[in-house]
């Protein structure tokens, strides 16, 4: 029986009940030592009557292993891995050692795991508890966290258990507190006298572990009521003693059983006895309720027992043990033998051992290789303290810094990266040190910063390197770019000039995009434009194209960006470059977005900022939220204001002006759809005229114009001219003659406008046009010529769905005296769908299986199925086959 925990209790039921009946879900109990945590999870297992249930814990001597709780977890499940995608089975089976195979992605690993939880739960439902999670090695832990996030239809529960302060966010939590005095009483002996069963209720702090060992540990005459006063000490450190107290009454046999157990942490049985713990000594310990043999398998009753035989012994007899269990360990066929016996080698050692280090350098290279990037930073970061020639060290160190950067850890990457010997001259190592500490400061949102450390590093590597050093500089402008710095972009590219030609075409687009920060219009959109040409594109990598990709959005090259930005999609889900393909789908979303396909974009980019939080890149987070507010601004007004808002406050925050410019881009385009021409003034006159402040300046143009400000209209179209120039885009060209027309009043700039659009790929600003010109001829009372440029915006706003400029043409169709066709989506059979359904169904309707949406959306198989259930009623369909239908229509939306 559970006394006051009926809140909890209620939680898990529903939960597990969800998931019994397909539904899914997941639970993360905090709260400290010994407060009921594992209690509940045991609760939560005899509910599940009827469903399968896996058990995985994490053990803190285990955790530098990767993927050493996420084995414990599902090794009963591994049968069914082989129903999984290939990718997927390649990526669980060398993460868990279970095949020799490259590299692959944490998230591939992730959702493998979601998809292996998805086939064990079958019919019936799965629960899935993992306990001591700050404990699990964080390979494991971002497998079995992404999985959770993106639960569906499974029939899954996972419930966590987890110290207060563990790092996991992003899942429903519960915080458990002591128990009340009526709970915590019922938990004591009853023939305790009632001033010390109050002195205990108290102590206690409501603790139901301390409530039950406290009791055991007094002694008669405490018992019987003659208590001295007890210092202030946390509930933790009581509970411990109280073990200390039962493991002082044991044999030598047993305490020395107890800490092999402790310091070896597996609990295999043979490598215990190998180790020099007897089998009289555990069954000794056994008899003692602190731990418990379970066929070959030895573990404590709980972890602050193990915790108090360690830590109580001396440190030379600790160091004996590890000696042992390295020994002990030569012989086991365990698949991680060789790896745990490095680290107890690594435990016992007194000082530096460069042999260690060595066997530390090979443990992390096989880390490597199943994707465990925390993992391979510990094992190079024990190698490194055990180092002692300095520039050895500092290329361990190095390794270790770009292994936790790699698993997100950026404040120990930054902090390893700090601990090298500062005046390393190899330019491979700098280089290494140059990215963790500038990725560091591009994740928390300081591109600035980062774009300095690279500048200052490029100098260094320029006269060993002259390669390395033209691609530190193109990143260098890449942060200027983000930041809206123009001074630092302007010395990379002084620095850039000054190094020998590469040829390669990152240099230009670079170069152009610096002095296009510069204002120098000019001159740098012939730069950036001129080395876009795709053929020179071909032969650069996943970094490279995604640099070519922002260059073509900054030259108003929507479809091109999409294409290259498609190419790093593609390569990064198969290659699992994942914080790569956030920032793909941010610029692939928002060159969707410029083509007028705005649930396209939608989806693309709620795909990105998942990911991007996951990675929790704060700096992606915002651009990508600020990119979302202005695809939502042509059809979601309320949605697009709180999002814009909220990144335009975070994007100041961090001097993110790229981010900034378009949450404000946002603002002022929802204002002007809204006839709020002055707010969307006041909007768009903040936003920087360098940078993506050329593209803007139309959507100014025609603010100023509308709220009477003509001496505010000069500036920005001449920008906005210049830039169209020089792009020399049908659209550009377009916009660029009905700014001049809503200028001057001109109807000859206006009728070369809707001409000028013939052909281009962007709908939404023909619309746009149509209705500035419609509204012109409305006001020279030439209602019929009205008319048929006003139904023509009014046909493309509605299949768009931009919602507040379809009110704004219906409005100026009713002022000419017709009768405007209700709103529609024509052409938009999608339309009804959510973001997510709306993908899933494009999807299927290109003939992509259900395994193949779920590998590509980082969704269950179960929930892809789930998802076209509930498409096919909203679409007018009952079968797979319709979809085709659907794929052309959906396409051209």
């Amino acid at each position: 029986m559970l006394h006051g925990r009926a809140e909890e209790q209620a939680q898990i039921d529903r939960l597990v009940d969800g998931a019994r009946e397909g539904r899914s879900g997941a639970l993360v109990l905090r709260g400290p030592a010994g407060i009921g945590k594992s209690v509940l999870l045991g609760y939560a297992a005899l509910r599940a009557s009827g469903m399968r249930v896996v058990r995985g814990v994490g053990i803190e001597s285990e955790a530098a292993l990767p993927f050493a709780a996420l084995h414990l977890l599902l090794r009963t499940g591994l049968d069914r891995i082989h129903a999984l995608p290939d990718a997927q089975v390649r990526a669980l089976g060398a993460a868990l050692g279970l095949r020799d195979a490259p590299p692959e992605s944490r998230f591939l690993v992730g959702l493998a795991t979601l998809s292996l939880l998805s086939e064990l739960a079958g019919d019936g439902g799965l629960l899935c508890l993992v306990d001591d999670v700050q404990w699990c090695d964080e390979a494991s832990v971002d497998a079995l966290v992404f999985a959770a996030r993106r639960l569906g239809a499974e029939g899954v529960a996972m419930i966590f258990a987890a110290r207060p302060d563990l790092p996991v966010t992003g899942l429903p939590e519960h915080r458990l507190a002591g128990l009340d005095d009526s709970a915590a009483a019922a938990l004591l002996p009853a023939d305790l006298p009632p001033q010390v069963r109050e002195r205990l209720v108290q102590e206690s702090a409501g603790n139901p572990l301390a409530l039950i060992e406290l009791p055991a540990a007094l002694t008669a005459e405490q018992r019987a009521g003659r208590l001295s006063p007890v210092g202030a000490m946390p509930v933790a450190e009581r509970i411990q003693e109280a073990f200390l107290a039962q493991m002082a009454g044991l044999p030598e046999a047993a305490r020395t059983a107890l800490l092999v157990a402790a310091a070896e942490g597996s609990g295999e049985l043979a490598t215990l006895v190998a180790a020099g713990a007897s089998l009289d000594g555990l069954e000794a310990a056994e008899r003692s309720r602190l731990i418990g043999i379970n066929g070959s398998a030895v573990g404590f009753r709980h972890p602050l027992i193990r915790a108090a035989a360690y830590q109580s012994a001396s440190v030379s007899r600790r160091l004996a043990v590890h000696r042992a269990l390295a020994d002990a360990l030569i012989s086991s066929t365990s698949p991680d033998a060789a790896d745990r016996r490095i680290w107890h080698l690594a435990a016992a050692a007194l000082g530096p051992d460069e042999g260690v280090a060595r066997q530390l350098e090979e443990a992390a290279g096989r880390a490597r290789t199943r994707g465990g990037h925390a993992a391979v930073a510990a094992a190079y970061q024990r190698a490194a303290e055990l180092t002692v020639d300095s520039v050895r060290r500092s290329a361990r160190l190095a390794a270790a810094a770009l292994a936790a950067s790699d698993a997100g850890l950026t404040d120990r990457a930054a902090a390893l990266a700090a601990s090298a010997t500062p005046d390393v001259d190899d330019p491979a190592m700098i280089v290494a040190l140059t990215q963790v500490r500038a990725h560091r400061e591009v994740e928390l949102g300081t591109p600035l910063a980062a774009g300095r450390i690279i500048l200052d590093a490029a100098v260094r590597v320029a006269a060993r390197d002259s390669e390395q050093a033209t691609w530190l500089l193109v990143e260098a402008v890449r942060c200027a770019w983000f930041a809206g710095d123009a001074p630092l972009a302007g010395q990379a590219s002084t620095a850039l000039h000054e190094l020998p030609a590469t040829g390669s075409p990152l240099v230009g687009q670079a170069v152009g995009l610096a002095r296009l920060l510069a204002g120098d219009l000019g001159g740098g959109l012939p730069l950036t434009g001129g080395a876009l040409d795709p053929s020179g594109l071909a032969g650069l990598g996943v970094p490279g194209l995604t640099f070519a990709a922002g260059a073509a959005l900054a030259t108003g090259r929507a479809a091109l960006c999409e294409e290259l930005t498609g190419r790093v999609v593609a390569d990064c889900r198969r290659s699992g470059m994942i914080g790569w393909l956030a920032f793909a789908l941010q610029d692939q979303g928002f060159a969707q977005g410029l083509q007028g396909r705005y649930g396209e974009a939608r989806a693309t980019l709620e795909a990105g900022l998942r990911l991007a939080t996951d990675l929790g890149h704060e700096h992606r987070v915002v651009h990508l939220t600020c990119c979302l507010a202005w695809v939502l601004a042509h059809q979601d007004v309320a949605g697009c204001r709180a999002m814009a808002e909220d990144g335009v406050r975070r994007a100041d925050d961090r001097k993110l002006v790229l981010a900034a410019t378009l949450g404000r881009w946002a603002l002022g385009r929802l204002e002007l759809g809204q006839g709020n021409a002055d707010a969307a003034l006041e909007q768009l006159e903040r936003i920087p005229p360098t940078g993506f402040g050329a593209l803007a300046a139309a959507d100014l143009v025609e603010a100023a114009v509308r709220s009477g400000r003509p001496e505010r209209v000069g500036e920005p179209l001449e920008r906005y001219v210049i830039w169209a120039r020089h792009v020399r885009q049908p659209a550009s060209d377009a916009v660029a003659l009905r700014c001049r027309a809503l200028v001057e009043q001109d109807e000859a700039h206006f009728v070369a406008a809707v001409r000028a659009h013939d052909g281009d790929d962007q709908p939404y600003e023909q619309a746009r046009t149509r209705l500035a010109y419609g509204e012109w001829l409305r006001r020279a009372r030439r209602r019929a010529d009205a008319r048929t440029q006003l139904r023509a915006a009014l046909e493309v706003f509605d299949r768009l769905g931009a919602q507040s400029w379809a009110r704004r043409a219906r409005t100026e169709l009713r002022a000419t005296g017709d009768v405007p066709a209700a709103p529609r989506r024509a052409g938009d059979p999608l339309s009804v769908l959510t973001a997510q359904e709306r993908e899933v169904v494009r999807l299927a309707a290109a003939g992509a299986s259900n395994r193949d949406i779920a590998a590509q959306l980082f969704l269950s198989p179960r929930t892809v199925g789930y998802h076209l259930y509930k498409a096919f009623p909203k679409l007018g369909i009952t079968s797979r086959a319709q979809l085709a239908t659907l794929a052309g229509v959906a396409a051209a939306e």
